[in-house]
């Protein structure tokens, strides 16, 4: 009997197209990856830009930024201090699962970085500014190339970096060469993150930039121009609100130089701060919210956020909660990385629902974990640890109480119980990888023997004077291998 082997041309034809699509859709995204740009500044607080009608400082380039792209009003750092946020925006993970417990600690070898992700699938990674992943304290110093926690150990083909905050006429580390850069701290990083990105453009290459202000972290230095029409504030709070000034202008420069690059429509901008205002700086810096820097009220973990993407996000302005543990995965998921059971270990989601203007509420809680406190945001609720070992927990509904000055965890005993229990279930499985986990705390760069041989160079920069002076006679914080430095 002779076969019937008319199925075997369609099935074969079928199973060509839907190869054909699978390939042609997989190089389609591959040749519009999106270019991305992390921007993030150092201790401006969530009050402190022009859109949210601040009394002095006026910020006209966010502003803008702000009336194009997506404001996330309920944006958090991933802690209140800068160096834990930072390997949140990395990783996707609480900081305390990196190994950056505080400032200063050292991003674990073993995690896995944006930038190593981005640049499996094509894109040149670069990194400009604020490092502090690198287990040094101290004044920003240049890292060296041989550092092996250096940006380009975690994945960043070019970087011009510091180990911490910097100002005014800095000396970096370019890809691990000393060199010495004219300007405030804004407009030299932004400069040469477009030269950067301009070697790319040039060479139709996707880019992954981050570029990490040292502004307005102290010590507060300030042009006189940038500090017109704060004549009437003290001399700290004048510097500090000169710095956002510079920090406002250099985003304009950004953002201009995409345009004349012709890629400003199909690249991503992701602005925020990396954790909340500081105290005694006037006006106040977190907008009436409860706290500072270093506390897990809302002015410690609320920042300003944006995120800037003309070809896909339309304008608005969302109050869903979101924190920089969000980056990694919202970022993955755009380039068609996540999700993945490969990333399963995350403590962020992808709030790409929020480009189509979902208004869903958010399902992931939000947690925190610093210091031995911790909160937990379920959208509206906000469960505060001011002691983790002992048990120390408040409740808060943001939306009645956004100051956060009434605890209802008697009044609403149920919610209480219930976020209180899942975040100690969260904190011990955060435990669970701490204890498995080998680090080392902290060291002053003064005390390391590469830096101390530039002492005779640095000593009379104004930024390094005072702790090489302390490192001289042996005495002083900025000579202990650990302890309370700022």
């Amino acid at each position: 009997m002779k076969k019937n082997n008319n199925w075997i041309f369609p099935v074969a034809f079928l199973i060509f197209i839907i190869f054909w699509k699978f390939i042609s859709g997989e190089e389609d995204l591959k040749n519009n990856y999106p270019n991305i740009v992390l921007v993030m500044t150092d201790d401006q607080g969530w009050g402190q830009t022009g859109y949210y009608n601040h009394p002095l400082l006026k910020t006209p380039n966010l502003d803008l930024m702000a009336k194009s792209g997506l404001r996330l009003d309920r944006f958090y750092a991933g802690a209140p201090q800068c160096s834990p946020t930072r390997a949140s925006v990395l990783t996707g993970r609480n900081n305390d699962r990196t190994g950056v417990f505080y400032h200063g600690y050292s991003l674990n070898k073993n995690e896995v970085t944006i930038a190593q992700e981005l640049k499996k699938i094509g894109y040149n990674t670069g990194h400009f500014g604020k490092w502090h992943l690198n287990g040094i304290r101290g004044p920003g110093v240049p890292i060296f190339k041989d550092d092996e926690y250096s940006p380009g150990e975690f994945g960043f083909d070019d970087w011009i970096s510091v180990t911490n905050f910097f100002d005014i006429n800095p000396i970096m580390g370019d890809n691990g060469i000393i060199k010495e850069y004219r300007g405030s701290s804004s407009e030299v990083i932004v400069k040469q993150a477009l030269n950067f990105i301009k070697k790319n453009v040039d060479n139709s290459k996707p880019f992954f930039t981050v570029i990490w202000d040292g502004s307005p972290h102290d010590p507060f230095v300030a042009s006189e121009d940038d500090k017109v029409g704060f004549e009437n504030l003290d001399k700290k709070s004048r510097e500090h609100y000169g710095e956002i000034v510079a920090f406002d202008r250099s985003i304009g420069v950004l953002r201009k130089g995409l345009k004349e690059m012709g890629v400003e429509k199909n690249t991503i901008i992701w602005y925020c701060s990396d954790n909340g205002g500081l105290k005694n700086i006037s006006p106040s810096t977190v907008g009436g919210l409860r706290g500072n820097k270093n506390t897990m009220w809302e002015g410690g973990l609320r920042v300003p956020a944006i995120i800037e993407w003309p070809e896909t996000i339309a304008p608005g302005i969302t109050k869903y909660p979101a924190s920089t543990m969000d980056i990694f995965p919202t970022i993955l998921e755009i380039v068609g990385l996540y999700p993945n059971n490969k990333y399963s270990n995350l403590d962020g989601k992808s709030i790409t629902n929020l480009f189509e203007a979902n208004k869903h509420k958010r399902t992931l809680k939000i947690p925190f974990r610093h210091d031995n406190r911790g909160a937990l945001i379920d959208n509206n609720f906000k469960l505060i640890a001011h002691d983790i070992e002992k048990l120390e927990f408040e409740l808060y509904d943001l939306s009645n109480d956004p100051t956060e000055s009434t605890d209802i965890s008697k009044s609403n005993s149920q919610v209480f119980e219930l976020m209180k229990n899942e975040f100690m279930i969260w904190n011990n499985s955060v435990d669970k990888e701490v204890n498995a986990m080998k680090f080392n705390h902290p060291k002053h760069w003064v005390i390391i023997e590469k830096y101390i041989k530039y002492f005779d160079q640095w000593i009379n920069r104004p930024e390094y004077s005072r702790w090489i002076g302390r490192a001289l006679k042996k005495e002083g914080p900025g000579y202990q291998n650990f302890g309370p430095l700022k």
